[in-house]
């Protein structure tokens, strides 16, 4: 089903993982994909393209603003204004597991400055172009994390607990310009980053899958349905949520 036809969709951190599989994921659903990463997703655009879509790729540093501007420069040109913003970006795994106390000021402001000044970053880069589209939807992808903590990661858990609220606020800041925020709070998620860290999954995964209703790992195509669902017209009254997508972990 072609549902977002005609639209523009960028993705930050669409190199590999999550952010490749919602870029494959939106690009079948009919957008044209701006597929962004620090360095340059070429196997995500060759997915794309030899399915029939249509896909540009950007080197882009989400804390980089000049980088920021000249990938929505480019996606413009090519394409046209940017009517969906994936703010998908983000250090995860691999960031050191241990103790609150252990943790320094620099890598506390290290994952701060990607997930949540990234984040903001993207947003002021692209909300121009998504006004000269007469509107859009930003979708931030979170974590269920901030719903009921994890020991060892609370540099992470709290990035994206600022990501949840600061969806919230873009939501009514941008309401008037026709543009809809929401947040996924994602499970924890066997992609390929995780699975390139073993630590991660001997972790989290016996853990977490426990916790679930649906007894299984998450993988990246379990967020395809909701991203493509938020993204397009079928969601237009739907803005300023958390959408809790980890099979049943949490349920508040």
């Amino acid at each position: 089903m072609k549902n977002l036809e005609g639209k523009v969709a960028m993705v930050t951190g669409a190199k590999q993982g999550i952010g490749q599989a919602l870029a494959l994921s939106l690009a079948k659903a009919g957008a044209r994909i701006v597929a962004s990463d620090i360095t340059h997703p070429t196997e995500t655009i060759a997915a794309i393209q030899a399915e029939g879509g249509f896909a540009l790729g950007c080197e882009a540093d989400v804390t980089d603003n000049d980088s920021l501007q000249a990938s929505v420069a480019a996606a413009e040109a090519e394409f046209g204004p940017i009517n969906i913003l994936i703010n998908n970006a983000g250090l995860f795994s691999t960031i050191e597991l241990k103790p609150m106390l252990e943790i320094t000021e620099e890598e506390f402001d290290q994952v701060m400055r990607v997930n949540v000044r990234g984040l903001f970053q993207a947003t002021k880069a692209v909300v121009p172009s998504m006004r000269r589209a007469n509107g859009g939807s930003i979708i931030n992808i979170g974590s269920g994390t901030m719903h009921r903590g994890a020991p060892l990661f609370a540099h992470y858990v709290a990035s994206k607990g600022a990501v949840f609220s600061l969806s919230r606020s873009m939501a009514r800041e941008f309401a008037e310009s026709g543009i809809r925020v929401n947040c996924i709070t994602v499970g924890f998620t066997a992609s390929k980053g995780v699975l390139d860290h073993p630590e991660m999954m001997e972790k989290f995964s016996d853990y977490t899958i426990a916790a679930r209703m649906i007894k299984r790992e998450m993988v990246p195509e379990d967020l395809s349905g909701t991203v493509v669902y938020l993204a397009s017209d079928a969601s237009a009254f739907v803005t300023g949520q958390a959408l809790n997508v980890d099979g049943g972990a949490v349920t508040y």
